[in-house]
């Protein structure tokens, strides 16, 4: 994960003194315990700056579900707007990251590719430990499925229903497709103007 204080061409940036705070933007390229930490960094820091919008840019194959876990709950608890823009792919948990954009606030562009699978944990020991492994990794799956649905307003088992009418396989969607299912509120990249400047009066 990298963040990034000035993003182009996203933003449009009129600056008008060096010493202020610039806005903060995060970018999520993979999931994992790493990038969590850093999330989780730059989140209270764009907070902490008082920007009406944190933005969050996603370009990613996917990456660790309890790392995707952790980023939910931050945006979850977020105070203002997240908007969440995919550049490129959203896949995997990048894909539910994209979803937990606050309504309205999804974009995606037109030739970005969204891609939702059952989640995978990886088991590996004694055959009772594969088993519990699995039937853990079978929670996880409905519960990420069934809060997704619900995020963007559906059914709670929407998702679910459309992974089994798909027998499972990797669900790849195109833009327009990924707007029907209300992944994205708009497809296009938004600019981003941003104008900082300082306001003096003498009493």
């Amino acid at each position: 994960m990298k963040r990034n204080l000035i993003v182009d061409p996203l933003l449009k940036f009129n600056k008008v003194n060096d010493a202020l705070d610039l806005p903060v933007f995060i970018r999520v390229n993979e999931f994992t315990e790493e990038s969590l930490e850093d999330f989780q960094d730059d989140f209270w820091d764009a907070e902490a700056t008082k920007q009406p919008v944190i933005p969050i840019i996603i370009d990613s194959y996917g990456g660790q579900v309890y790392a995707l876990q952790g980023m939910l709950s931050i945006v979850e608890q977020s105070k203002v707007p997240v908007a969440t823009i995919c550049t490129s792919k959203a896949m995997s948990c990048g894909a539910f990251l994209l979803c937990w954009g606050t309504d309205g606030y999804r974009f995606l562009d037109p030739n970005a590719t969204v891609m939702i699978h059952d989640m995978s944990l990886g088991a590996w020991g004694k055959v009772e430990e594969v088993k519990s492994g699995a039937k853990n990794g079978e929670r996880l799956n409905k519960q990420i499925f069934k809060r997704a649905a619900k995020r963007l307003g559906h059914p709670q088992n929407h998702f679910l229903e459309m992974m089994d009418s798909k027998k499972h396989a990797e669900w790849y969607m195109g833009a327009t497709e990924a707007k029907k299912h209300n992944i994205a509120n708009e497809l296009r990249i938004p600019e981003l103007n941003v104008r900082i400047g300082v306001e003096m009066t003498f009493d």
